[in-house]
This record gives C-alpha cells, structure tokens and sequence, in this order.
C-alpha cells in the first residue's frame, strides 16, 4: 500500500480507502462488512468513509459493529462521517442541514453509530443555502476543540464556498476545511482538475475522491444497457442521471471506446479506472466501494499499473474519453 498526506494535515491515509455508499446496511450486514473491512485492513487501507444518510445512518451502525468486531487498533485507522441530508426518512427541518443544532447532533450520533470516541474527518456533505457558512465554520471549529472531531471539510462544495469557509476561519482565529471529498473519474474531471485548481496551493486542500468507476459505468458492465436487478439499476432516476447524464449516447461511446483500449492491452477496466485517479498528485485517496472481497483484492493492483501504464496510453485514454 501506498500512503499520501491529506493536503497539508499530518494525516497519512492509504492511497485507496474503503467507504459505504450504496452498500453497507443496503446490500452488505455486519458478517460481510466484517469480512470486507478485515480484507481492507490486511491490504493496508488505514481510511474508512460513512455519512449519516448512507442507509439513514445504518451503514455506519454496521461499519462500527464491524470494526470492533475486528477489534482494530484505533491509532492505526482514520473513519469519517458527513453531515447534510439526516439520517432518517423524510427529516424535519432540524433534523437536516448544517445548522450549528444539527452539525452537533450529527456527530453525537454519528460517534454512537461508528463506535468511537472521535471522528478523524468530519464532512459537510453538501452546501446548505438556508445555514450562513460561518455558522457552520464555527460549529466544526467548536467540535474540533471539544475533541470530537480532528479535521473537517466538504463535499461536492464550489471553490469560491470553500474559500469563504477558509476566509471565515483564518479572520476569526477558527479551524478551516483540510479537505474536499468530489466526484472524480475518467467522465467527471473538471471540477478536481480546473475549478479547484487554486485551493491546492492556496489553502493546502486534500481530496478524498469517489466513485472511480462512475457508479460502475467505467467497469464495462453496463456498456449495452443497464439491468433492472444491477446496483445502479435499482437506484433512483437521480443517481442514473448522474451516472449517465442527458448525453447517455455519447457517454457509452466513451466508455466503450476505454473498454476497447482496456481490452487491448490485457487489462481491467475497472483497475484501469482506478489508476488513471491515482495519476492525480492532488488526490490523496480513492474511495473504493465493493460488495466481495475479490473486489478489493483486483483493485489493490491499481496502484502497480499506474507505473506501469506509458504516457502514450494514458493519452489514448484521455483522448478517447473526453467530453
């Protein structure tokens, strides 16, 4: 395993992570998710990702049965949880948001679910329009001091809000975002690589990245449709238009176009996807999600085949799947 500062914290975490979207409390129970995280730790993965709304909040009751299960070393392991959406079904309006109220009790609970006395990464798992952000500012700020939280940070928020939160923070004497957990994959480059392009220097921003495999997209899986009885076939209409798009068409031609360089050099799609995230100096870890434990012993392989990919081929690649 390979290990990389999160931004500009002392933070070591394992360049590929583990987290429970879509998964944990939905697809996997505590013996499955025992057996995943045990194989995760085995192969070196020291971060594990949760948040209160995976399987409203079941996701990390299982990843914290599951990790005491393990009886992991907790100075050896870093686990986050998100705060935004509630973990319960249709929340009222306090049970949602980043409201100081709710950023509290989030975490209250979310330490309860996991099993831990702290959480190593906090996040805000969207922006909230109805909370000013530097009441959300000084609400992980305060956690932090109280010692429930050690970093904290965003997700999926526009650069000019994380700069705001880090303007807010650095004029009040208060604790500023480390890190920005974004979508990122070989079909949804722009806003890791252009829009915060800036907070990389600026600020020392880590980023934890999801979905490498676009939801599956980029392992082939779905080249000539997506079944009904498929992971991504049973979610939503939201989670397929964001998977897809309104370009489906031109979306699976670049998939298919990756698949058939994959093919030619006798590789996994899937590890190929990976790897090409693991290119990024500014990412500082990939989250993998998986439902088998030969999952997770493909995907280690990702971290060898960045190296030994040429440059000619990465740029076939990035040609060939370019909006």
């Amino acid at each position: 395993m390979q290990y990389r500062r999160l931004g500009n914290t002392g933070l070591q975490v394992s360049a590929l992570s583990f987290g429970a979207w879509l998964t944990f409390g939905q697809q996997i129970g505590r013996t499955v998710a025992r057996e995943l995280i045990g194989a995760a730790w085995d192969l070196g993965i020291n971060f594990f990702d949760n948040a209160e709304v995976y399987a409203h909040g079941d996701a990390e009751r299982v990843m914290g049965d599951a990790i005491a299960d393990l009886r992991l070393p907790r100075d050896g392991y870093a686990v986050s949880s998100k705060v935004m959406f509630g973990s319960v079904d249709m929340p009222r309006p306090m049970q949602r948001g980043l409201s100081r109220k709710h950023v509290r009790d989030a975490c209250d609970a979310a330490l309860r679910r996991l099993r831990v006395d702290y959480l190593d990464l906090y996040l805000c798992h969207r922006p909230d329009p109805d909370t000013p952000i530097e009441e959300t500012v000084r609400a992980m700020d305060l956690l932090i001091r109280q010692g429930k939280v050690l970093y904290w940070g965003t997700s999926e928020w526009s650069a000019a809000q994380i700069r705001e939160a880090a303007k807010i923070a650095q004029k009040h004497g208060l604790h500023g975002p480390s890190v920005e957990q974004p979508q990122y994959n070989l079909l949804h480059r722009q806003r890791v690589e252009l829009e915060y392009a800036p907070l990389y220097p600026e600020l020392g921003l880590g980023t934890t990245t999801f979905s490498p495999l676009a939801s599956g997209l980029l392992s082939g899986k779905y080249n000539d449709r997506i079944p009904a009885d498929s992971r991504l076939g049973k979610e939503s209409a939201w989670l397929q238009n964001i998977v897809v798009g309104e370009a489906r068409e031109r979306r699976l031609e670049r998939v298919r176009a990756f698949c058939t360089i994959a093919e030619e050099i006798g590789e996994s799609p899937a590890v190929l996807a990976i790897a090409w995230c693991l290119r990024n100096p500014h990412v500082s870890t990939v989250i993998l999600g998986a439902t088998r434990v030969e999952q997770l012993d493909q995907n280690i392989d990702a971290l060898d085949l960045v190296h030994r990919i040429d440059e000619a081929t990465w740029a076939r690649i990035e040609a060939a799947t370019a909006g």
